[in-house]
């Protein structure tokens, strides 16, 4: 692993033809946890399409909340994918080695579709906001064109910030170890193992923290906070429960994507964790949510329920005709 082989642009910058990705080495029983990540992977591709197809065929569906679901169980679906099967080959190949190529697209992508999953959640708590605390003015200040601009944003947001934070790996020299003690090419672990100045690169791992998690998590606190002040306005126990209850699925969403995240951070702050729970602990974060999503929007949700019995109905009543017949 120290041993690189590297190609070499000038005597002091080193470029590892690989990365060796070393974050589940030595952990004990670590095949049953890969045999969970597939269950994993199975139910989140399988649930998320389920929302996509869903949302894509029903028109009942193609309005501004659902759009933005729709955008949360792309972004669900393509962090699944970017994460997931990489793990997979990990463990049945027994390879943990990845191209230099490879390394920063899986970066990119990994980091991208969770950053797009955060804003979404933000777009989503304001949309809860607009329904909760100006009803009637819902659909003027939310309609589909303001709804898919938001989203465009985003996409765009993520796509230049994750981009130059990926980008700015590439000016840095690897000549002592390309091994990266993580379950996937992280961020961190990989500019830290630099030879050369990696300051801008700590700095731009602070802004994406700062931009990503912290400030989507204040933004959709404080949504929920004039959500309780709006609900205090109601006279009835009955109305505010009501009210509240077209908020859970997402509250849910933002407890399974935040909470992991708060959690291990509060966790390596208050003792010393060791580095394969960080591993366990952080690769658990990305890997529920896209598995746990679709499923708490499909049960929580009277449109996708009714679009679900719809089609088994329609089924059903195909299978007696063809019986009949």
């Amino acid at each position: 692993m120290d041993n690189l082989n590297s190609s070499v642009t000038n005597k002091t910058f080193v470029r590892p033809e690989y990365f060796y990705i070393s974050g589940f080495s030595g952990i004990a029983y670590v095949k049953y946890y890969f045999i969970f990540l597939f269950f994993t992977y199975i139910i989140a591709v399988f649930g998320n399409s389920l929302v996509l197809f869903m949302i894509l065929i029903e028109r009942n569906l193609h309005i501004p909340k659902y759009i933005g679901i729709f955008n949360l169980a792309l972004a669900d679906f393509g962090e699944t994918n970017a994460l997931i099967p990489t793990l997979m080959k990990t463990f049945l190949f027994d390879s943990q080695y990845i191209s230099y190529n490879a390394c920063l697209a899986n970066m990119f992508f990994v980091f991208f579709f969770t950053s797009v999953q955060s804003l979404t959640l933000v777009v989503l708590a304001y949309d809860r906001f607009i329904a909760i605390c100006s009803p009637l003015r819902y659909y003027a200040i939310v309609n589909n064109s303001i709804m898919s601009a938001a989203l465009m944003g985003v996409w765009s947001f993520c796509t230049v910030l994750i981009g130059t934070t990926v980008a700015l790996i590439t000016r840095l020299s690897f000549c002592k170890t390309n091994e990266v003690k993580s379950y996937f090419c992280d961020h961190g672990p990989i500019y830290t193992i630099a030879c050369n100045d990696n300051i801008i690169n700590s700095v731009m791992a602070k802004i994406c923290n700062v931009l990503l998690i912290y400030v989507p998590l204040i933004a959709i606190t404080v949504s929920y906070l004039g959500i309780l002040l709006a609900l205090c306005k109601i006279t009835t126990w009955a109305g505010r429960l009501k009210a509240l209850m077209t908020c859970s699925s997402h509250l849910l969403v933002v407890g399974t994507f935040f909470l992991p995240l708060l959690s291990t951070y509060i966790a390596a702050l208050t003792f010393t964790l060791r580095p394969n729970a960080r591993i366990i602990s952080n690769s658990l974060s990305s890997a529920i949510p896209p598995m746990v999503n679709p499923i708490i929007y499909v049960i929580n949700t009277k449109e996708f329920k009714d679009f679900i019995m719809k089609m088994v109905k329609q089924k059903s009543e195909l299978m007696v005709h063809s019986l009949a017949k």
